[in-house]
């Protein structure tokens, strides 16, 4: 089955995993992808060994990508590196700030010498001000962005246990490249396009930013509450599982109140009558909701959410997760064999795709050099 981007050369002078995220989309999507790896490969192969002796983040993030290195800093290997970007309709590259351009691969001259040439420039805080030349990786600016201070338990902030900025910019990266695509296929021009990990974040943060200059305080960490509707959290069920409801409107509540609570007429009970007069007597509410589920079993509890149509989940473990039944697997090869990862998450009506096989360090190098030789 042919990929929309079947015949697109993309090529990735990229490490970690805002770049690769990216790029591994756009293998997924049939473009063919060289990675340029330094000798000791991209960092992101030593993170772990969980995927079959592999870094999980690099078999995630590098699948159906062909690999190739080199050195920029050598003459040869620079020349290489121009000659295959001749041919490219993508380049991507998240060096440290400024290194790209001053071994000479600048996006502007890039385009220049390529017209048709798309340009990504990954960056942790943008190429201008006085956070251009900062190191910033994921944590970093989880903690710079905010996103950590409204993230966790009431007492401290917390990090979102995955590369959540990193993951947001790179999510932007592809739609900018895919958009750029389209513009190219009417002008037949390419452009740069500049990706921030503070800049991906800051998109996420949009809601907190507009509640604190709306009302001049931030959102508060609630946990796994709600900061603003009420009853909408976690509660304990008597043989220890943990129970997530959402109520959104006086409707649900009321069902809520009739069907799982039995007590039809609590919505009408000072303190429980509105969102929002909930919301300020929360600890009453929250208490007098946990009362009920704390008498209940998992099994209970569910069967009356249903019979309520309250919106509910349960809070599972990674464990719980890779047992779900909802979610979907895919297997990728690897140097040291199939794994299996969840599937992407767009299901097409032409069939599942087949994803392509992690590169080692290096795979492709001689046939590459081959390919592009002066």
């Amino acid at each position: 089955m042919r990929g929309a981007l079947d015949g697109l050369l993309v090529v990735a002078l990229e490490q970690a995993v805002a770049a690769p995220y990216c790029s591994s989309r756009l293998a997924d999507a049939g473009a063919r992808v060289i990675k340029v790896e330094r000798a000791e490969g991209d960092f992101a192969r030593g993170y772990d060994r969980a995927a079959k002796g592999l870094s999980s983040y690099f078999v995630w993030l590098n699948r159906g990508k062909q690999s190739l290195v080199a050195d920029i800093k050598k003459p040869e290997d620079a020349a290489l590196l121009r000659r295959m970007i001749a041919r490219a309709d993508v380049f991507i590259q998240n060096l440290a700030p400024g290194a790209a351009a001053r071994a000479g691969f600048g996006s502007d001259a890039l385009r220049a010498a390529n017209p048709r040439l798309i340009t990504v420039d990954i960056s942790g805080y943008g190429d201008s001000g006085d956070y251009a030349t900062m190191k910033a990786y994921d944590l970093l600016v989880q903690a710079e962005s905010g996103i950590a201070s409204i993230t966790g338990h009431p007492a401290g902030p917390g990090r979102i246990g995955v590369s959540a900025c990193d993951i947001a910019c790179g999510m932007a990266a592809h739609a900018g490249v895919l958009e750029a695509l389209i513009q190219r296929g009417i002008t037949g021009v390419g452009k740069g396009l500049k990706v921030s990990l503070f800049d991906g974040m800051a998109d996420w943060m949009n809601v907190p930013l507009l509640f604190y200059e709306g009302t001049g305080r931030a959102p508060e960490r609630v946990g796994l509450a709600h900061p603003s509707i009420c009853p909408y959290g976690a509660f304990a069920t008597s043989d220890g599982a943990l129970v997530l409801i959402s109520i959104q409107n006086e409707r649900e509540w009321a069902d809520f109140c009739a069907h799982f609570l039995l007590e039809p007429d609590l919505p009408q009970r000072q303190g429980y009558e509105t969102n929002v007069i909930r919301v300020a007597n929360r600890t009453e509410v929250d208490a007098h909701v946990a009362a009920v589920f704390a008498r209940l079993t998992r099994d209970q509890a569910a069967a009356r959410l249903r019979a309520a149509n309250t919106a509910y989940g349960f809070v599972n473990g990674v464990a719980e997760f890779a047992r779900h039944p909802a979610l979907r697997r895919a297997e990728i090869a690897t140097p040291n064999g199939p794994v299996s990862i969840a599937a992407p998450p767009v299901i097409s009506s032409d069939g599942p795709r087949t994803l392509g096989a992690v590169p080692a360090i290096g795979a492709d190098s001689d046939a590459i050099r081959a390919e592009f030789e002066a």
